[in-house]
């Protein structure tokens, strides 16, 4: 067996599984799950109805590149959500099984060793997506994290040393983050984008949350923020999903976007991989990039969630509205994130995810703990009964 397959660590939902052993809920009470961050809203009827008209089409082999309806599709949909931003739908823009699956064959295809021999680096915020730390290391890297903080919960890259600048390879982004909902500012990407010039990395630039904004402050993305400075996409790959725009996380659909020459690369190494898009996905793709009335009423729910949460919430805990997405990144009380946990799922039945088990321990401590990750994904009801029964618990 591959060695590098022991270097693996469990995923953030078995370690909190293994930290609830032993600990029952209350009998009787069904269990409210919010620590998973999967959307629970139903997927549009334009997208189902795209999809089930096209399932005659699954007797074709699809090819990599996607068709060429969708990458247009794709292409449209960056113009009008990046403010006029043009990007080649033959060249720049490639559909992906989702953004999990192209963030670990994306690491692949673009990890390299350096002159001296030593494995190549990634650095990755902390807390993160596990993905990136598994794509890495089954890659034949090291990663590297640089912690984010609070007030504003983006990765301190002066954590950095020199030494592993120069032999890092990719800088992944998370913007709007998971989970604390930041996301990167103008000023933010003009400094990576400084470090880019002075070592050469590759971005990647995970966006699959960029449609769940509040008050009408869309994310800034990195390729638009290149635009806006000046730049080319050189060196840039954005990577974006229908999962929680759309509310199919099941359809397994997105693109990566940018650097030409980059993605040249990324559809060669799909081709043998063979992770081609079925052709009946691909046309509910095209139904879900073309149609913005679905999400709209997304981001309306999300909102009246939030507007009815916080303010019970806010009774007891100093919490706000994220910049973005459907999580809430809460301070704990007394700073012990798991006691928490298992405090809301001992008397409570709700489930959450202590902060610590979606970052890595560091020299410089780990900046999950004293966090729990709230996604509020169930219905407006359910939420708010949730955070009812969780500041009568430590009022």
């Amino acid at each position: 067996m591959n060695p590098l397959l022991e270097l693996l660590k469990p995923y953030p939902f078995a370690r909190l599984r293994e930290a609830m052993e032993g600990i029952d809920a209350p009998e009787g009470l069904q269990p409210v799950p919010l620590h998973i961050g999967e959307p629970k809203h139903p997927a549009p009827k334009v997208v189902t109805d795209a999809l089930t008209a096209a399932l005659p089409e699954l007797e074709k082999y699809p090819l990599s590149a996607g068709l060429p309806e969708l990458r247009q599709a794709c292409a449209d949909w960056v113009f009008r959500r990046y403010d006029g931003l043009k990007l080649n739908p033959d060249t720049e823009i490639l559909p992906v099984l989702g953004s999990r699956e192209a963030l670990f064959s994306f690491t692949q295809t673009v990890l390299n060793p350096v002159s001296d021999g030593l494995k190549p680096v990634v650095v990755s915020p902390n807390p993160f997506y596990q993905i990136y730390e598994g794509a890495t290391l089954l890659g034949g890297g090291k990663i590297y994290f640089a912690n984010s903080r609070a007030p504003r919960f983006q990765p301190d890259w002066s954590e950095v040393p020199e030494a592993v600048w120069t032999r890092t390879r990719i800088v992944f982004v998370c913007s709007p983050d998971n989970p604390s909902g930041s996301v990167m500012q103008l000023e933010d990407w003009q400094k990576l984008f400084d470090l880019q010039d002075r070592y050469g990395f590759v971005i990647a630039s995970d966006e699959c949350y960029s449609e769940i904004y509040f008050d009408g402050k869309k994310p800034l993305g990195g390729l638009q923020a290149a635009q806006q400075l000046g730049r080319s996409n050189k060196g840039i790959v954005m990577f974006t999903s229908l999962s929680k725009r759309s509310n199919v996380p099941g359809l397994r659909s997105g693109f990566v976007a940018g650097d030409a020459d980059i993605l040249k690369a990324f559809l060669l190494y799909r081709t043998y991989h063979g992770s081609a898009m079925s052709i009946p996905v691909q046309r509910a793709s095209i139904a879900a990039w073309n149609d913005e009335a679905h999400v709209i009423e997304n981001r309306r729910l999300y909102q009246e969630k939030f507007d009815k949460v916080l303010p019970v919430l806010q009774q007891v805990f100093d919490v706000s509205l994220p910049e973005a997405s459907f999580y809430i990144w809460l301070k704990v009380p007394d700073g012990d994130d798991l006691a928490f946990a298992r405090k809301l799922w001992q008397e409570a039945a709700i489930q959450v995810l202590p902060g610590r088990f979606l970052a890595r321990d560091t020299d410089r401590g780990n900046p999950g703990m004293g966090y729990v990750r709230i996604a509020l994904v169930a219905d407006v009801g359910t939420c708010v009964k949730a955070a009812e029964t969780i500041v009568s618990l430590y009022r």
